[in-house]
């Protein structure tokens, strides 16, 4: 008999067009309403977002801090920063430029203030560049020391024949060369179902694993649910579990011998993303000289059975 579990802390109602809980990335899927800002809670988002995103910011943090004091310098004057006006775009061009000098405290000394003005408005973006890469320092450290897990995940999870019944697999490996020491696993499965007065109720269970730990992991691991009696799954069939609206939340930890301590990685997967009487293939290898070769690109390779 499947035994439901206490709310994990995801909340249980729930209505049938519910988004998944968490996403690909490991994020929850929820939209925040009147949250407190501040640059705690920009710092925090900055340093969680992609390399491409963030760079991305700050290029255009730069560029647009640029094109304001540019703008100021125009309109005080060009010949007060030590250039001769000319059109409007050619002075902007030469503004900008200057701009990006200051605000670098870089200064090659072709171009300088002679005016109280502009002299002004120097210091005040030279001090607003100096603070402004020192956050942007600060953020490179906290992006690079944060301890992230280096885990990767089969983009499917699947259902297949395993022993005398059916089971449901995903996979996992290292996405780097450091050792993976005690990785453990924790499967909860959330299913939206019918409730009293028309209502959807989100209910969990636990799921028992063939093994939900081991000591190291230097290539791959399968992680297996037997679909037997006790399992919430026991009662669908394979054309029921298609159109089932749930979602396996996933969560593995491991000690990381690089950053010294326990790391985790949320994941989940969607009935959608449920393939069906097919076999991961073996993603590594030994080659000549006998040494193992773990392919990275055949994580989520499967075969059909």
């Amino acid at each position: 008999m499947a035994r439901k579990v206490k709310d994990p802390g995801l909340g249980e109602s729930s209505i049938t067009t519910a988004k998944r809980i968490v996403n690909k990335d490991g994020s929850f899927n929820i939209k925040h309403l009147n949250g407190k800002t501040g640059i705690s809670a920009l710092y925090a988002y900055l340093v969680d977002i992609s390399w491409t995103r963030f760079f991305c910011f700050v290029f255009l943090a730069y560029f647009v801090l640029n094109i304001v004091f540019a703008t100021i310098y125009v309109s005080i004057g060009v010949q007060y920063i030590s250039v001769e006006p000319q059109t409007f775009i050619v002075d902007f061009v030469n503004a900008f430029f200057f701009s990006s000098q200051t605000i670098t405290t870089l200064g090659y000394g072709a171009m300088a203030p002679t005016s109280l003005i502009a002299g002004v408005v120097s210091s005040f973006q030279a001090l607003i560049g100096l603070l402004s890469f020192s956050f942007i320092t600060g953020l490179l450290y906290g992006r690079f020391s944060k301890p992230k897990a280096s885990i990767e995940l089969s983009d499917n999870i699947i259902y297949r024949d395993f022993k005398d019944g059916k089971a449901l697999m995903f996979r996992l490996m290292n996405s780097k060369t450091d050792v993976m020491i005690n990785p453990t696993a924790k499967v909860t499965l959330a299913i939206t179902e019918p409730s009293e007065n028309n209502t959807y109720t989100r209910n969990f269970y636990q799921l028992e694993l063939e093994r939900d730990h081991i000591t190291y992991l230097p290539t791959t691991w399968t992680l297996v649910h037997e679909i037997t009696e006790d399992s919430p799954l026991y009662k669908f069939s394979e054309e029921e579990l298609k159109t089932l609206n749930g979602e396996f939340l996933i969560m593995i930890s491991y000690y990381d011998e690089a950053f010294n301590e326990e790391v985790y990685k949320l994941h989940s997967y969607t009935f959608e993303e449920l393939l069906m009487n097919v076999a991961f293939e073996k993603a590594f290898f030994y080659d000549e000289e006998g040494y193992t070769v773990l392919d990275h690109h055949k994580i989520s390779n499967t075969r059909k059975m």
